[in-house]
């Protein structure tokens, strides 16, 4: 006999399916493209969770582009091979041999691993970088960091093709050069860079923090660009959260309709942003 305890939850499951049907029509064919990073990558159980929210995701008609980061792997690999690196504003400098193993591990060990996960929870996903088909040709930053570039030129062509085909693009933050060397890009700004070019609906940028807080240490669940400004100005905004505001801002003036910064931590988190009325994070959008 089924106990009334599993009736209960089985009722509220299926209520939840019904109260997001307004949402998953509303993002109904919508491009979405999620930075995935932090430690959520590190963690087996928190990558298959991911995995299948972006499955989800494109099981109900979203068109769901990921790009990753990787930045402890690197940190991880470099040590393991004894190459110094170092950090100017927070950018780490990358020299030639590092630029190697930079590639070598997002594009080879951490790529492939989000690729697989997905693909193990019933998707179809497919790994690339910036330096494929053009999709991200740079300009480089800054000469003292050496190989790292910033976005300048986009091709978004083949990620049209592979959402057309129903599959999910998976995507390292490395762009090609000038003269065809190989650019370390900071992930959060490829995935602004890619979102604009696709015209995306929203860019999540999934982090560690559970989004921009006010002088109190209140989440903001809601921004405009110039009140981004303004707290940025007024110091509110600082440290690792700068890099994200300016992408999301970037990104905007770029065409995306909106960015939500979020906690990756937060079980489920990208659904309960799509899919509920109460969201996740802070959407910056511009006013209404």
């Amino acid at each position: 006999m089924r106990s009334q305890d599993m009736n209960r939850d089985w009722i509220n499951s299926a209520r939840t399916l019904t109260e997001a049907l307004p949402f998953m029509q509303r993002y109904d064919g919508a491009t979405v493209v999620i930075k995935f990073g932090g430690n959520a990558m590190g963690d087996a159980d928190a990558m298959a969770s991911f995995a299948r929210d972006i499955v989800l995701m494109r099981q109900v008609g979203v068109n769901p582009v990921v790009v990753h980061g990787g930045g402890p792997m690197i940190n991880e690999m470099l040590d393991r091979l004894n190459i110094k690196s170092e950090f100017i504003r927070g950018k780490r400098v990358t020299d030639a041999a590092t630029v190697e193993v930079v590639e070598m591990v997002l594009s080879g060990l951490v790529n492939k691993r989000i690729v697989q996960a997905i693909n193990a929870e019933g998707g179809r996903a497919a790994g690339l970088s910036g330096k494929d088909a053009n999709l991200m040709i740079c300009d480089q930053a800054a000469p003292e960091l050496g190989f790292v570039g910033q976005p300048a030129e986009m091709d978004p062509s083949l990620l049209k093709t592979l959402l057309e085909g129903e599959v999910i693009p998976v995507i390292a933050p490395l762009g090609a050069g000038r003269n065809g060397e190989t650019l370390n890009v900071n992930g959060d700004t490829a995935a602004g860079a890619i979102a604009a070019s696709l015209d995306a609906d929203r860019l999540l940028l999934l982090t560690d923090v559970s989004g921009v807080k006010d002088s109190d240490g209140n989440v903001l669940t809601e921004l405009t660009p110039d009140q981004i400004r303004s707290l940025t100005k007024d110091g509110v905004i600082a440290g690792g959260m700068i890099p994200k505001t300016e992408t999301a801002l970037a990104a905007i003036e770029g065409g995306v309709r909106a960015v939500v910064i979020l906690d990756g931590r937060a079980p489920n988190a990208c659904l309960l942003e799509l899919f509920t009325e109460h969201g996740a994070g802070s959407l910056i959008r511009m006013a209404r």
